[in-house]
């Protein structure tokens, strides 16, 4: 397991940069790497050459050697003149927040999509950097034209650069096609006419969990067995790839539930837009369910990157329900009406329903019934009730309706089956001559 040292910095900007810290040791550890040590630096302004100042990279050596560090991670995203001078000075592997966060996308990456998404991502971040990675060749000066006049460095680095780009085109002609098929599979499930939920939030605050407690209590029997569950793991991006799971509760109307990639502050640039078709899910959604790890202290702060990051994807102005998770694992006070509770006993007064939220446990199945009226509720102008009277003869809007509306009653008389149901206004409007008092 290789040992890493952390390098902070604290811009005085405002942010969290001890909190900001924690978290790459997070993500490192997420990496299979061993935290040895962290350091960090009050900067009135970012060092051109190296970011941190000039003395502070004198003792980032010392201490790496001191605690025998393998590679050096600065959590901040580093130029490519800046990385190329820290190599330099500290004769370390150099790693940036960036690079960092698109090593455990590549290691976690599962799906075709997931994994081409990834590679684009690194190699975009490459390109820039290309400079200075074969510093030890010779660079002899030549004449500008024919490649032929410049050094052997140049050569390599020309060579790099060409096959970077070329294969950064096939995977955007690969990714053209799965986007293609993922797009067909969208349309599909938009033609079923089923209303389309989307869990976002910040990595690690339980969107797994939740979609795997809500197909647990009310999948499908198609979707039984372990294969249709989805990976969770108390872990920084334990999943990457989005999955569409259809969800029955009893007495409520169906609906499609999709688990997207988490969020997380300073996420890469070029990661944001790899995984842009995988995102269509959040943006296309009738819903979203924005859940909280309720329980960590830098909630709000990730409640307001999750914000942002649906803003730059133009997904702000979907309606949205704040799901706080893990409440189980706070004091009563912070949850909202539960004030002088004993502790031990919170779990027995979850969940808490309050205006577009709701606190509840989605690892202790706490809740869902209560979110799941919730979903209805908020979706609940596209839906009415009404007595319909079908025919024998269209057996196929007897089988539709009671497979995506909510059948409360269902009798076999001469005329035809009679049903009162509570249905999509769409479905409604194709049903209409069936209707009676």
């Amino acid at each position: 397991m290789e040992r890493v040292l952390l390098v902070g910095t604290n811009l005085n900007d405002g942010e969290d940069y001890l909190a900001s810290l924690e978290e790459l040791g997070a993500l490192a550890q997420a990496c299979d790497m061993e935290v040895a040590g962290t350091v960090c630096q009050t900067l009135e302004a970012v060092h051109k050459a190296y970011f941190i100042g000039t003395g502070k990279v004198d003792e980032v050596k010392a201490l790496a050697l001191e605690c025998d560090a393998d590679v050096i991670i600065f959590d901040n995203s580093l130029s490519p003149m800046q990385m190329r001078n820290l190599q330099e000075r500290l004769e370390k592997p150099i790693l940036d927040r960036s690079a960092l966060i698109l090593d455990i996308f590549a290691n976690r990456a599962r799906s075709r999509e997931a994994k081409l998404q990834v590679e684009v991502a690194r190699l975009q971040y490459m390109l820039p950097r290309l400079v200075g990675l074969h510093a030890a060749l010779s660079r002899q000066g030549g004449a500008s034209g024919s490649m032929s006049n410049r050094g052997a460095g140049e050569k390599k680095l020309e060579l790099d650069r060409r096959v970077l780009e070329k294969r950064l085109s096939e995977l955007r002609r690969e990714l053209k096609e799965v986007g293609n098929e993922r797009e067909t599979q969208r349309k599909r499930r938009v033609k079923s006419g089923l209303p389309r939920i989307a869990l976002v939030g910040y990595t690690n605050a339980g969107k797994s969990t939740l979609l795997n407690a809500m197909l647990d209590l009310y999948g499908t029997e198609e979707q039984e067995g372990e294969e249709k569950r989805v990976f969770e793991k108390d872990m920084l991006f334990a999943t990457l790839d989005t999955t569409v799971r259809k969800i029955v509760p009893e007495n409520h109307h169906p609906f499609l539930m999709s688990d997207t990639v988490g969020f997380i502050h300073k996420l890469p640039h070029n990661l944001v837009e790899a995984f842009h078709s995988t995102l269509e899910e959040a943006r296309e959604a009738d819903l979203l369910l924005q859940v909280v790890d309720y329980s960590d202290k830098h909630y709000k702060e990730q409640i307001a990157v999750t914000n942002q990051t649906l803003k730059k994807l133009k997904a702000d102005g979907i309606p949205m329900l704040y799901l706080y998770n893990k409440a189980d694992l706070v004091l009563p006070d912070d949850v909202p009406g539960l004030s002088g509770v004993e502790p031990e006993n919170i779990v027995e007064h979850l969940p808490v329903v309050t205006d577009g939220a709701i606190y509840l446990s989605a690892k202790g199945r706490i809740g869902m019934k209560e979110l799941v009226s919730l979903i209805e509720e908020k979706l609940s102008g596209g839906y009415l009730e009404c007595t319909l009277l079908i025919p024998y003869t269209d057996g196929r809007a007897v089988s539709y309706l009671n497979e995506n509306a909510v059948v409360y009653e269902t009798a076999y008389e001469e005329e035809g089956v009679r049903m009162r149901v509570n249905c999509r206004r769409e479905d409604y409007g194709y049903y209409e001559k069936y209707k009676i008092p």
